[in-house]
């Protein structure tokens, strides 16, 4: 987004965004499905003083908030938000909202030289976690492919033992930019739905590649559901 590579616009869109999302927000008329699930989690991370994760596809970045608001019931949770310029505005707008991120991009199979602050963002997410915070996690981004789960979620479950919430999350209206994982931005007003799977977890022994394509499918069921219930559909 070339309008972002300026500090000023940067600030006054951020503003902008967060104070829109934040009306929106209060606005919207929810249906849930299987928050149990979450508050499970919720309980027995505050209880034990344990981590939770909490993954997404990174096309639900502008309502994941909904998902999870700060409060007493629940550990404080971080997102995982890149380095990049898109994600300096996405840090700022959430931040906003009161949510902090962890910075940090995997590295470019193509460009091996340039690290994007991964390594050192997984170090702190699974200190963030051991420490019993919850962590926010979109497995398709930030460059996708779209709903393809990447192995990063499963190494900082891997790591921290810690349970795994999927959650999809839809409205109807909504808009659908055109981005790589048509982002979706809710609408005044709407029909949203949220919906819960899980919690999993992944021990130290588990092959990585034999849970991928099961836990994007779980994720992408519980968006496919939240869509199904509102009537949203992507036309493109």
């Amino acid at each position: 987004m070339k309008p972002l590579r300026s500090p000023w616009v940067m600030v006054l869109l951020s503003n902008l965004m967060a104070g829109y999302l934040r009306l929106v927000y209060a606005s919207l008329r929810w249906t849930r499905e299987g928050q149990e699930h979450a508050q499970a989690v919720w309980a027995q991370s505050l209880r034990d003083k344990s981590g939770a994760i909490l993954a997404l596809w990174h096309s639900r970045v502008p309502v994941g908030p909904s998902t999870w608001p700060q409060g007493p019931d629940k550990p404080q949770i971080r997102v995982l938000v890149s380095q990049s310029r898109d994600g300096e505005f996405i840090a700022r707008t959430i931040s906003k909202l009161g949510f902090p991120s962890i910075r940090g991009s995997s590295i470019k199979k193509t460009d091996t030289a340039k690290n994007k602050g991964g390594e050192q963002a997984f170090r702190d997410m699974v200190k963030w976690v051991r420490d019993g915070g919850a962590m926010a996690i979109t497995p398709d981004g930030p460059r996708g492919p779209v709903e393809e789960m990447q192995k990063g979620a499963l190494a900082l479950a891997r790591m921290t033992g810690a349970p795994v919430l999927f959650v999809g999350v839809a409205m109807n209206p909504c808009l659908r930019l055109n981005t790589w994982d048509r982002t979706v931005i809710p609408l005044p007003f709407a029909k949203a739905a949220m919906v819960w799977d899980g919690p999993v977890t992944m021990a130290r022994e588990d092959d990585p590649d034999a849970l991928l394509e099961a836990w994007a499918a779980r994720l992408s069921a519980v968006t496919r559901r939240a869509e199904a219930i509102v009537g949203e559909t992507d036309p493109v």
